[in-house]
């Protein structure tokens, strides 16, 4: 076993040690329709055994939800590795959790090249999931290209807001 894995597997087991026995229950998905690849998840029913969900945990790796990129850049950041190995670990340990990733880009460049530019962010970490034990079908991918900003204005301050993956259960 390489370092990641033992990594992962550690994650796993602190995570997931002290979890209830009750049965878990599975993701309601619905598709709104918008883009056909769409989809929003209603919560995921997981609990840790603590009376907070792991998902919702303030202190947990897995409360990080957005990913943020640099300028023209799919590359995940090395600071953002660990949610990423966090929210992969979860997907592996709950196959019937699905989780939608949505691309995003700031205003700079066309708006065909900016749902391109989101979509390969959100690619990029569906495929790191992947190699660390998530199921693809648990992942849905959408781009949203510039259409939905996080940060209002033209300069890096909203920019950097903008070049992001939201992670939504």
């Amino acid at each position: 076993m390489n370092f990641r894995s033992i990594l992962i597997l550690i994650f796993a087991v602190m995570l997931f040690g002290c979890s209830s026995t009750e049965e878990k229950k599975e993701v309601a998905v619905e598709d709104q329709g918008i883009s056909g690849t769409d989809v929003q998840a209603q919560g995921t029913g997981e609990d840790t055994g603590s009376g907070i969900n792991a998902l919702d945990d303030p202190n947990s790796p897995l409360s990080v939800r957005i990913i943020y990129f640099e300028y023209d850049s799919s590359d995940i950041r090395p600071q953002y590795r660990t949610t990423v190995e966090a929210h992969a670990a979860y997907l592996a340990a709950n196959p019937n959790v699905i989780v939608t990733l949505e691309g995003h880009a700031d205003e700079r460049g066309s708006r065909e090249y900016n749902l391109a530019l989101g979509e390969r962010r959100a690619l990029s970490v569906k495929n790191k999931m992947t190699l660390l034990g998530a199921s693809a079908g648990q992942i849905r991918t959408v781009s949203y290209g510039e259409e939905r900003p996080a940060g209002v204005g033209s300069d890096e301050s909203a920019w950097s807001q903008n070049r992001r993956v939201e992670i939504l259960y």
